[in-house]
């Protein structure tokens, strides 16, 4: 599964603007009054402007071998979270991957992450332009289970690592949705903020077709999309 579009939503759309085209700089795709999208690999990642705050998880994919280059990159350019006495990276053993986390503009909690099972080094130095798309998106609720069934039946994903109960995943190394239930895992990882569910909107590939799904107030609404080339 890949994710190739993820729209969020930010009452700080300036302020996240500047930060992924300056701070950071991936390429401003589109620009309009109330929302822009960049480039990142084969992922577009919008944003739209909201009134309300939100709070996301989100996961960027970066080569194998390029966790401590990254780390190094992006400490000069923005916060890393310290997860615990001065220590920047996560260790997924289950998981075969390393991460670590920051803070965009609107406070969402972002991620780089390395995933050793895709085998997908890169020679060259990490540069923006080595980041391959967006990994995962969180989608809290509070029947893990019911919303797996969901994914599997109208987008064919698989389950693919956690709990049904507490904390399952959905789809595959390349794009996960992370599925915590909110009444029993409280808080987003590394963090003490509280997760919650927040309205997004995605088109993701699998198994060579496409897929376009909205979640708002916990409801997923999926429609298939029909090529027409």
């Amino acid at each position: 599964m890949k994710i190739k579009q993820l729209k969020l939503f930010t009452n700080q759309l300036e302020a996240e603007l500047k930060f992924y085209s300056e701070t950071l700089g991936f390429k401003i795709i589109e620009k309009k009054a109330n929302s822009f999208s960049v480039k990142i690999g084969w992922s577009n990642l919008s944003f739209e402007q909201s009134e309300k705050t939100h709070l996301y998880h989100y996961c960027l994919l970066i080569p194998a071998n390029k966790l401590d280059q990254a780390l190094e990159w992006m400490e000069k350019r923005t916060d890393i979270i310290d997860i615990e006495n001065g220590r920047k990276t996560q260790r997924f053993e289950t998981w075969n991957a390393d991460s670590f986390y920051f803070y965009d503009a609107s406070g969402n909690i972002a991620e780089f992450i390395v995933r050793y099972d895709l085998k997908n080094n890169d020679a060259a130095d990490f540069d923006i332009s080595k980041v391959l798309g967006v990994n995962e998106i969180g989608m809290p609720t509070n029947n893990v289970e019911k919303l797996n069934n969901q994914l599997q039946t109208e987008l064919k994903t698989d389950f693919w690592k956690g709990s049904l109960k507490r904390f399952g995943t959905n789809g595959s190394q390349e794009g996960l949705f992370l599925l915590p239930n909110y009444e029993i895992k409280e808080t987003w990882f590394p963090t003490s903020k509280k997760l919650s569910p927040e309205p997004f909107e995605a088109l993701i590939e699998n198994n060579g077709k496409e897929y376009h799904l909205e979640y708002r107030d916990e409801k997923l609404t999926t429609t298939t999309v029909v090529n027409t080339h």
